[in-house]
């Protein structure tokens, strides 16, 4: 009887006590990577946030000079290489109106961005001043040109920003389709409306969609990141 109420006695090994510490770090460590995950996750949402609104602020202290009123002209094209000889032509024989220089605004924290314009894309609801050089700390605030010509020049305009995946800077170009708007203003205070004709998706080494040969056309070009960051999502427009 006694034999049947007493316990088969369990040994803990070595083996044991080092799987038991084993499994307390792993679960220790999994706490602290979900911990540093959100947190990181809370900080960038943030810091995304925070960009948005100084970009908000240099939007709204961007001085652009009001346009003159200017009759509607008419122009009738053949085809492109008609208008191409006639564009080369007045440039060569025309004075071109002069490129602003880029503005300089101050941000409330004191930080100096230059700017060359703004662009709205209102099926999208973007609004967004556009600095004039692209670097890592630039594009976390705005748009940047890219590569090109200047807003609303002959040639190939090309502005580069950053997918967040939400609603923020260029997140949602990926969904524009042909016959979409974009509105490019310049310092001048013109503004003029693109008509997009063609979007597809290149590696991040493809440069060929900023080539100026345009025939003579305005034209604007947008890139940004595929939703995985790993291609780039090319949109072209072409002046109305």
């Amino acid at each position: 009887m006694n034999q049947i109420l007493i316990s088969e006695k369990v040994y803990v090994t070595p083996g044991m006590k080092r799987k038991k510490k084993f499994f307390k770090f792993e679960f220790f460590l999994s706490i602290f990577l979900v911990c540093a995950l959100s947190s990181y996750c809370i900080y960038a949402e943030y810091d995304r946030n925070k960009s948005e609104q100084v970009s908000r602020e240099i939007l709204a202290d961007l001085k652009i000079e009001e346009q003159e009123e200017q009759l509607e002209q008419i122009v009738v094209v053949l085809n492109d290489a008609f208008r191409q000889e006639i564009v080369l032509q007045e440039v060569a024989e025309e004075e071109q109106p002069e490129v602003p220089e880029p503005q300089l605004v101050t941000a409330s924290d004191g930080t100096e961005y230059y700017t060359i314009g703004k662009i709205s894309i209102p099926s999208i609801g973007v609004d967004y001043p556009i600095f004039s050089e692209t670097t890592t700390e630039l594009l976390k605030v705005s748009p940047c040109k890219f590569w090109g010509a200047d807003p609303n020049q002959i040639g190939n305009f090309c502005v580069v920003g950053h997918n967040y995946r939400n609603s923020l800077f260029f997140s949602k170009v990926p969904t524009l389709e042909n016959g979409d708007i974009i509105e490019i203003t310049d310092l001048s205070g013109k503004t003029l409306q693109y008509a997009i004709y063609d979007k597809y998706v290149v590696d991040p080494d493809d440069t060929s969609c900023t080539s100026q040969l345009t025939k003579g056309w305005r034209e604007t070009t947008i890139i940004t990141c595929t939703n995985d960051g790993k291609q780039r999502v090319i949109v072209k427009a072409r002046e109305i």
